[in-house]
C-alpha cells in the first residue's frame, strides 16, 4: 500500500485528503498550521485538516515552521512514499521533500505557471479570467516552480466567486490527484518544465487591496469583490461608513454622473456609479458593527435616508 505525508490546512485541503482516505491510501500523518484564534473572544480554531485527521485517528503535527522544528525531524524518518501537500501555507525544506521514497508532489489551484504564489484563485477571479484549474507538479525549492505532471480546467462562471471556486477546484484537484498517483508510482508520466516566460505571481491578498476604489470600473470592482468574498471581503465607505460588499452586479446606468454617486435607488436596489460611467448594483452587503444582509434590509434601515444623486463614496479618500 502507498503510504503518503499530507500537509494542508483550509476545506480545499480536507477535500483532498478525504479523496485520499477514501481510495485507501495509508496516511501515515498529517501536517497542517497551528490552532488560530478567531472571533471576538478569540477562541482556538482547529483547521479543517486537523478535524479530519483527528477523527481518522491519523497522527497530526502543527509545527509553527516546519523548517528547524522537532517535527520535522520525526517526518523524515517515515520515509513515506510520497509527500503530498495542497494549500498548506510554508515552504518546505530540501531534507523533507528529498525523505520521500518515490516523489513529493503539490495540488495547486491554478494552471501553472500562471499565478504561482498563495492566492491564485483569488486572483484569478479579481482579474476577470475565464477558465482556470489545477496543476499537479513536483516540489522544488523555488516557490511552485516544479515541473508539472498533470493539469485539469474548469470555466470560472459568472456567478463564482472565492467561496463557490475553491469548492469547485478542490473537487477538480481530489480527482486529478488520484488520476495522477498511480502514474507517478508506475513511472508512466511526462512532466512538463514551466515556461519561465509565462509566469504570472499571485501574492497574497494585502490589507490595501481589500479596499474597492471606484476610479476603477464597475467591471473591474464586481470581480475584486467577487475574488474576495465571503472572505476577507473587499469594503468602501458608504456614507461615511466602512462598509463591506459580498456580492454585486454591473449595470448601465442613465445619465451623467461622477464616480462614488448614487444613480439608482428603491426599496431593493442601490446603484453607486464606478470609475468608467458604469454601475454596481450591490446585493449582498455588511455595514461595520452589523450581520451581512440583503441590500434591501439595509435600504429599510441604515440606508433609508440615502438619495438619488447624493455622493456616497469619496474616490479620493
Amino acid at each position: 500500500m502507498t503510504n503518503v505525508i499530507f500537509l494542508g490546512t483550509p476545506e480545499f485541503s480536507a477535500t483532498v485528503l478525504k479523496g485520499l482516505l477514501a481510495a485507501d491510501y495509508d496516511v501515515a500523518a498529517v501536517v497542517t498550521q497551528p490552532d488560530k484564534p478567531v472571533g471576538r473572544k478569540q477562541e482556538l480554531r482547529e483547521s479543517p485538516v486537523k478535524v479530519l485527521a483527528r477523527d481518522e485517528n491519523i497522527e497530526v503535527y502543527q509545527p509553527a515552521k516546519l523548517s528547524g522544528s522537532e517535527e520535522l525531524e520525526v517526518l523524515k524518518k517515515i520515509n513515506p512514499d510520497l509527500i503530498i501537500t495542497a494549500a498548506y501555507g510554508q515552504f518546505l525544506p530540501n531534507s523533507f521533500l528529498e525523505s520521500a521514497k518515490v516523489a513529493a508532489i503539490n495540488v495547486h489551484g491554478s494552471l501553472l505557471p500562471k499565478y504561482r504564489g498563495g492566492a491564485p484563485i483569488q486572483w484569478s477571479l479579481i482579474n476577470g479570467d475565464k477558465e482556470t484549474g489545477i496543476s499537479i507538479m513536483y516540489m522544488v525549492k523555488a516557490m511552485d516552480a516544479g515541473d508539472v505532471i498533470s493539469q485539469a480546467k474548469i470555466e470560472i462562471e459568472p456567478t463564482d466567486d472565492n467561496g463557490t471556486l475553491f469548492k469547485k477546484l478542490a473537487i477538480v484537484g481530489r480527482d486529478l490527484l488520484l488520476e495522477t498517483i498511480p502514474d507517478i508510482m508506475s513511472g508512466d508520466i511526462t512532466p512538463v518544465k514551466q515556461d519561465e516566460s509565462q509566469v504570472v505571481f499571485s501574492p497574497n491578498i494585502s490589507k490595501e487591496e481589500e479596499h474597492l476604489d471606484f476610479h476603477k470600473s464597475a467591471e473591474q470592482l464586481f470581480n475584486q469583490i467577487r475574488g474576495l468574498s465571503p472572505e476577507p471581503g473587499a469594503w468602501v465607505n458608504i456614507d461615511g461608513k466602512r462598509t463591506k460588499i459580498y456580492r454585486s452586479q454591473v449595470v448601465t446606468v442613465d445619465g451623467d454622473f461622477k464616480p462614488g454617486t448614487i444613480a439608482e435607488i428603491s426599496r431593493k436596489k442601490l446603484v453607486i456609479v464606478a470609475g468608467d460611467g458604469s454601475g454596481l448594483s450591490i446585493q449582498i452587503i455588511q455595514p461595520a458593527g452589523k450581520k451581512v444582509m440583503e441590500i434591501a434590509n439595509y435600504l429599510n434601515g441604515m440606508g433609508k435616508n440615502l438619495e438619488k444623486g447624493q455622493v456616497v463614496v469619496d474616490i479620493n479618500e
